[in-house]
């Protein structure tokens, strides 16, 4: 059933139509020290960004985010601050996703074609890496044993470059969550709406509710655009509410 639920889960993901801030091609350009911070002391970067994915609210964390068999199973809640560095330091890189799915159902954002096959190409020369060294152990040649590990060395230098990207993306699409790049900062959202595996439908969260039918947004009202006739609700030649025939 749960594995069911996260492939669900999964296939909802697809539909979302919020993008990211920045994509992993610019993350290096839009924050440059933030991403070399994250090269080099990834760790440390996926606990700050976890604690800050969930407003520094320590007692709404759950292991890897509630998204793996784990989480809610390993005394989160008498102490969060030492579980959150067991999980970033033992299991980097499900920590790193944890935060990446946790923004996106919490902001419905999608992962662009050109991100995804960032991440594939980093999982499949992770598993050429590791076919490539069990079939030098087995065959016992040096030069494919040589050739094993510069695979296996190019193999960790993509995971940690593109770890980097990704907890950079993060880290702006944070800021502008908190209004670093706009008047505004988003609100926090009460702590059910934190928790989207028992959720169908994710919140709107930091993105605006859809206004009623007919009705414009709280603001200044709309601009005429030139060359159309004003806006007006009912149209003309439409009934008035509550006309009976």
């Amino acid at each position: 059933m749960a594995s069911q639920a996260q492939m669900d889960k999964m296939q909802l993901r697809q539909s979302y139509r919020n993008v990211w801030h920045t994509d992993l091609m610019r993350t290096i350009s839009a924050d440059t020290p933030y991403c070399c911070f994250s090269l080099f002391c990834g760790p440390c970067v996926s606990y700050l960004l976890r604690k800050r994915a969930l407003y520094n609210d320590m007692s709404r964390y759950t292991c890897c985010a509630g998204y793996m068999p784990c989480s809610g199973k390993c005394g989160e809640s008498k102490c969060p601050e030492l579980c959150l560095c067991t999980e970033v330091f033992l299991c980097f890189g499900n920590s790193v996703a944890s935060t990446r799915f946790l923004l996106q159902d919490e902001f419905n954002i999608q992962t662009t074609q050109c991100d995804n096959c960032i991440i594939g190409f980093m999982f499949c020369l992770q598993q050429l890496a590791c076919i490539c060294s069990l079939v030098a152990c087995i065959v016992g040649n040096d030069e494919l044993s040589d050739a094993a590990q510069a695979l296996n060395c190019l193999a960790d230098i993509v995971y940690c470059t593109v770890c980097a990207c990704m907890q950079t993306q993060h880290k702006v699409e944070m800021d502008k969550r908190d209004g670093k790049f706009g008047p505004q900062p988003m609100a926090v959202p009460p702590a059910q709406q934190m928790s989207r595996f028992d959720q169908p439908y994710p919140p709107n969260v930091g993105y605006g509710q859809p206004a009623a039918y007919g009705a414009y947004p709280p603001g200044p009202p709309p601009q005429q655009v030139q060359g159309y006739p004003p806006t007006t609700y009912p149209p003309q030649g439409y009934p008035a509410p509550g006309y009976q025939r």
